[in-house]
């Protein structure tokens, strides 16, 4: 089977043996901003007509490539779903050469009732989760961050937050940009952020405290962005990890270090998953799929 996790800016397929293990990847830039109207068939035998050609006939895609702006808009499932219900509400797309599915997205809302959505996260959870835990909570580090609440099997709720894009444009776009020298990294500096974010006075106040600390020379302009991405992160944490709990983080990169200092500074024990997460859990929607 062919698994493909086909984001707004990237992709990453897979070629899975019977029991879900990964025989073979690819991965690039080719995200679903970059095909054209009508090009989806065309990008997807780009990306794996080599596995195709070898004899696979069953291609299972998730992530925003279900979306309105992706091949075909795969509806949303509310909350609480599990693999069950994701494997039941697959939508089938017209590809000659092999049956390909569409994994829905997920939807929620927040307690003030605003909706929240994902497509894409709900199979890495399920990928992360795949020994066995029936109740747990996830965060999946990213440019829109998702925490998420898994209850008796099932992903009960979730929420998002800005937090990476907020800090791309904050330093790229105010004045805190121009005090910024080095990268973001796991050290005093962030530490510092994470803990100003406990403090009374709230983000937006917060936000110009770093601008205040550089011009009385208190924060260096090589620790700067450190320290920026502990606030954000440090705010983001508070939030969604209302007391200290077991984290398991899902994702890869720079962000990953980041996040579990945050989590374990506030009290939390992170856990990182595997990175191929989405793999096994497009293989265990697969196996619960009609594909008649």
């Amino acid at each position: 089977m062919i698994a493909v996790d086909w984001g707004t800016s990237s992709a990453r397929a897979y070629r899975l043996a019977p029991d879900g293990g990964v025989l073979e990847r690819c991965e690039g830039a080719g995200g679903i901003l970059r095909v054209p109207d009508g090009g989806f068939p065309a990008a997807l035998t780009a990306m794996v007509g080599d596995w195709l050609a070898a004899g696979e006939t069953r291609v299972l895609l998730s992530g925003m490539v279900g979306s309105r702006q992706g091949w075909q808009e795969a509806p949303y499932l509310a909350c609480p779903a599990g693999l069950e219900d994701l494997a039941g509400a697959v939508v089938p797309v017209p590809f000659t050469g092999a049956s390909v599915r569409l994994v829905p997205g997920l939807s929620a809302e927040d307690p003030a009732g605003t909706p929240e959505v994902m497509r894409g996260e709900e199979v890495q959870v399920f990928g992360a989760l795949a020994g066995g835990t029936a109740d747990a909570l996830l965060c999946l580090p990213g440019s829109h961050a998702k925490w998420v609440r898994v209850e008796h099997g099932r992903i009960a709720g979730f929420t998002t937050h800005m937090t990476g894009e907020a800090f791309a444009a904050l330093g790229g776009h105010t004045i805190l940009g121009r005090m910024m020298t080095g990268p973001a990294q796991v050290g005093p500096a962030f530490e510092a952020g994470v803990a100003r974010a406990a403090d009374e006075g709230g983000l937006l106040h917060h936000l110009f405290g770093t601008r205040a600390l550089g011009l009385f020379g208190r924060l260096a302009p090589e620790d700067a962005a450190s320290y920026l991405s502990g606030l954000l992160i440090g705010h983001e944490v508070a939030s969604a990890m209302t007391q200290p709990a077991l984290v398991h983080l899902v994702g890869s990169g720079p962000l990953m270090a980041l996040y579990g200092r945050a989590i374990a500074l506030r009290g939390g024990e992170a856990v990182v998953g595997d990175p191929d997460a989405a793999a096994r859990g497009l293989a265990l929607i697969a196996e619960r799929t009609e594909w008649m």
